[in-house]
């Protein structure tokens, strides 16, 4: 087994509940690569905000989980989900080079601490949430872009979070109008990235959720948009 030092890892890693305080690059939007995100005044998240687009939710006919890919996808051999445990855990022990047997986690949904351990009885209590839930994604433009495109939002580590597995539960398909993490100190980072993805894709907001998104934002005006390759 391979253990990972909490001093090494805070190096190289920065945990979930860590604020993104760097102004971000900008990036380009897979649905329509020629209007990129702009630095500057453009990655605050009450900006990017208003650029998208509002509409009522899309039905969810037609919408299964295989139009996002089969499970998580493989990368150099290591699946997305190892990937994201490892990026959001500290003290990560590893069975090889990719799965992690055990670490520690402080549940940005939650704000507790959660010690993860690999077993048929306690490999669900740390899941990895979908921050714009697949079905929302599916009603809220994803039909309409390619599916290399929605394989690549499922797995985009902009779009993933390792969470308390019953908070997950809780949320299910919710968007911020009907589901926010409990921990308070979370809601700017967590509506934050919603957008950014909603951007990245070129999805929509609901009137509801854009109204949700608001209200958080309002006492976070300067909450910058998280980015990560």
């Amino acid at each position: 087994m391979v253990l990972i030092s909490t001093a090494l890892w805070a190096l190289v890693n920065q945990p979930a509940m860590v604020p993104h305080i760097v102004a971000p690059e900008p990036w380009s939007n897979p649905a329509n690569p020629a209007t990129p995100v702009q630095q500057g005044e453009a990655s605050l998240a009450t900006v990017t905000l208003e650029t998208l687009p509002v509409k009522g939710r899309a039905p969810k006919t037609g919408y299964n989980r295989a139009h996002f890919g089969d499970g998580w996808q493989l990368v150099a051999g290591c699946d997305t989900r190892n990937r994201i445990l490892q990026r959001d855990m500290l003290d990560v022990v590893l069975s090889d080079e990719c799965k992690v047997i055990s670490g520690t986690i402080s549940d940005p949904y939650t704000g507790q601490m959660i010690h993860f351990m690999r077993g048929a009885q306690t490999s669900a209590l740390v899941q990895i949430d979908h921050v714009v839930a697949l079905s929302n994604a599916w009603q809220t433009g994803a039909q309409n872009i390619t599916e290399i495109q929605r394989i690549a939002l499922a797995n985009d580590p902009l779009e993933l979070l390792a969470v308390d597995g019953d908070a997950n539960q809780q949320k299910s398909d919710g968007d911020a109008a009907t589901w926010l993490p409990a921990n308070k100190a979370f809601r700017c980072q967590y509506v934050a990235r919603q957008i950014a993805v909603k951007s990245r894709y070129g999805l929509w907001v609901t009137p509801a959720e854009k109204t949700a998104m608001q209200t958080v934002l309002a006492k976070c005006p300067e909450q910058i948009l998280p980015t990560e390759k």
